[in-house]
């Protein structure tokens, strides 16, 4: 499966930049043409699970999502959440790391192992470079918004 990584510093605590990235229904006002339903009661913790439906019409699909890690930032340590994709469609999964970055910022960094089931692996550039793009613009929009 294709890894790709996406690095920003931004100018907000690091407990910010944590609750903006890891407010799950907020990620469909950055990913166009996706809704996301949290199927588990909060607090977000191991276990939650979530799913986004992206698409129009009959060209929908589900990308259902649990936490198997949740350590959220504490003072000045880091902190780290780790989803892991359980759909049929979207396979692999996505960290998401907060840490303290120059100048009183926060140093964002998201991982992800992505791989779509249908595509034979002579697509995994395009679906990395199609990923990147789109979650680059995900999480500069979280990190945006408030």
């Amino acid at each position: 499966m294709p890894l790709f990584t996406l690095e920003r510093t931004v100018p907000l605590p690091l407990a910010e930049a944590w609750r903006r990235l890891t407010d799950w229904p907020r990620h469909a006002d950055v990913v166009p043409l996706t809704r996301v339903t949290v199927a588990t009661p909060p607090p977000t913790g191991v276990g939650t699970r979530f799913v986004a439906r992206t698409g129009v019409g009959p060209l929908t699909f589900d990308d259902p999502m649990e936490v198997t890690i949740w350590r959220p930032p504490v003072d000045d340590e880091p902190g780290l959440c780790r989803l892991e994709k359980r759909g049929r469609v979207v396979l692999g999964w996505a960290e998401i790391e907060v840490r303290p970055g120059p100048g009183g910022r926060t140093r964002v960094v998201w991982r992800e192992e992505l791989r779509v089931s249908f595509l034979p692996r002579s697509f995994d550039g395009a679906t990395t470079s199609a990923a990147q793009s789109m979650f680059g613009r995900a999480v500069n929009g979280l990190l945006r918004r408030e």
